[in-house]
């Protein structure tokens, strides 16, 4: 057995949690911060309104994003179901697969994107302030989103069969060409927030360069070979269908930024919207963190589950969940105790720093609560059961988080749409634990299908 298998049956579990979850939270909190210093440059060099319209932007980006993770979150847990069950070519051939699918839908949605994208923009509430900003920045972005889902869908297959490293290193070369470059296209050649998604394309290209390296050395526990490509509906079903609750995710926060960005609009403004994003950014860099968790925790648990070494994937999950819980717990911290401080970070508009900071304070009381709900929802998500992942990846952002959105700022105004956001947290958490406490008690072995 390769020797990368073989740490992930027999090696400690906090010691191998560490060397799977810390090169990917390196690289997703390298990544993320690109994505923050983005915006920083943005707000500082733009303009309040160029914040704003980027806001905007964010329900398109998490609709390219949901397509890609739909691939990439299906494949890195099925690679390592198989790998687990000692399934070598099934490996190869949902990397293969997975190919043509990225391939296929990326050209399908970017395409589509492209033609109705001024509508599109409109329909997630951009204001004639904020509309040229957003349509500059996201039809310079388009083209990089092929990219950007080779070489993160590619990523997570990487870190699924054994080398976590070297995923991380495909996230830390594309952030840091971003971060270097940025400000060259935004201020020294004058182009702005387009600027901004020329650089993201140009570093998206270098990082999915290296991943498709990775997959032609003949070394590569799974490797680009003749005979893995040609689509198989039963492979594409079971990548499918263990990606659809990622991918909800990044659908339903489309349709949830869509909501929050006509709601800031009737109740607040256009420096509302730029709150949000805001918040949405800070919010972000602390999931992100999260996120590098479960990546690193994935591989361990499909692998046990493919392998029936239940003891090593409770230990697995309970061990993420006491880390996810503290980052999330600072992050609740500093978002209530210091909002004036992260508001500065990103803009010097008074205005704006006010309405981020009374919204952050109101946003995130329970948001202490979310590093449970996202390792729980990879949890499920790492033993192919779809429909509980799913379920819970729509808990939070649409069963209660929608309704809410539509409920409370009746009653309560701008106040209303902050609100909603500890409300449908703590409903959420509530979900999550009552099936985490269900599925424990009642684990089989993978059903032939998923191995």
């Amino acid at each position: 057995m390769d020797s990368r298998l073989t740490d992930l049956a027999k090696k400690p579990i906090g010691r191998l949690l560490w060397d799977y979850s810390l090169p990917a939270v390196v690289g997703m909190v390298v990544m993320s911060l690109y994505n923050v210093i983005d915006r920083i440059y943005i707000g500082r060099g733009v303009g309040a309104e160029a914040i704003s319209g980027l806001a905007i932007t964010f329900p398109v980006m998490n609709l390219c994003a949901a397509l890609g993770v739909l691939i990439g979150a299906g494949a890195s847990a099925r690679t390592s179901i198989m790998l687990g069950a000692n399934d070598r070519r099934g490996a190869q051939l949902v990397l293969g697969n997975s190919l043509t699918l990225t391939l296929v839908i990326g050209v399908i949605y970017i395409s589509a994107f492209a033609i109705f994208l001024e509508p599109i923009l409109r329909a997630f509430g951009a204001s004639d302030t904020t509309l040229p900003y957003a349509f500059d920045f996201m039809a310079w972005l388009l083209p990089g989103m092929m990219f950007t889902n080779l070489a993160f869908s590619f990523n997570n297959i990487m870190r699924a069969s054994g080398y976590p490293v070297r995923a991380m290193f495909t996230m830390i070369i594309g952030a840091l060409l971003n971060i270097a470059i940025a400000p060259i296209f935004i201020f020294a050649l004058g182009l702005g927030i387009k600027g901004a998604a020329i650089a993201t394309d140009i570093s998206m290209l270098c990082s999915a360069i290296f991943v498709f390296a990775h997959f032609m050395r003949k070394d590569a526990t799974v490797r680009f070979t003749r005979g893995i490509y040609r689509p198989d509906l039963r492979i594409i079903a079971a990548i499918i269908s263990i990606g659809a609750a990622p991918s909800l995710v990044n659908a339903a926060a489309c349709c949830i930024n869509i909501l929050i960005n006509r709601s800031l609009v009737e109740y607040g403004s256009d420096l509302a919207v730029g709150a949000a994003g805001i918040f949405t950014t800070y919010a972000s860099l602390l999931t992100t963190i999260v996120l590098g968790i479960t990546m690193g925790m994935q591989p361990i648990v499909g692998y046990n589950y493919g392998a029936g070494h239940y003891h090593r994937l409770r230990h697995t999950l309970w061990l993420a969940t006491a880390i996810a819980t503290a980052i999330t717990t600072a992050g609740c911290l500093g978002g209530m105790l210091m909002p004036v401080t992260i508001a500065k970070i990103f803009t010097v508009d008074p205005g704006l720093i006010a309405v981020t900071s009374h919204g952050l304070r109101l946003a995130m009381p329970m948001f202490w609560m979310v590093g449970f709900q996202i390792i729980s929802t990879t949890f499920f998500q790492s033993i192919g059961k779809a429909w509980k992942s799913i379920i819970l990846s729509m808990a939070r952002q649409v069963i209660f988080l929608i309704p809410l959105l539509m409920i409370l700022p009746r009653h309560m105004a701008l106040d209303g749409v902050w609100t909603s956001f500890p409300v449908s947290d703590f409903l959420a958490t509530v979900v999550t634990a009552t099936l985490i406490g269900w599925q424990l008690r009642h684990l089989t072995p993978p059903h032939p299908i998923e191995k």
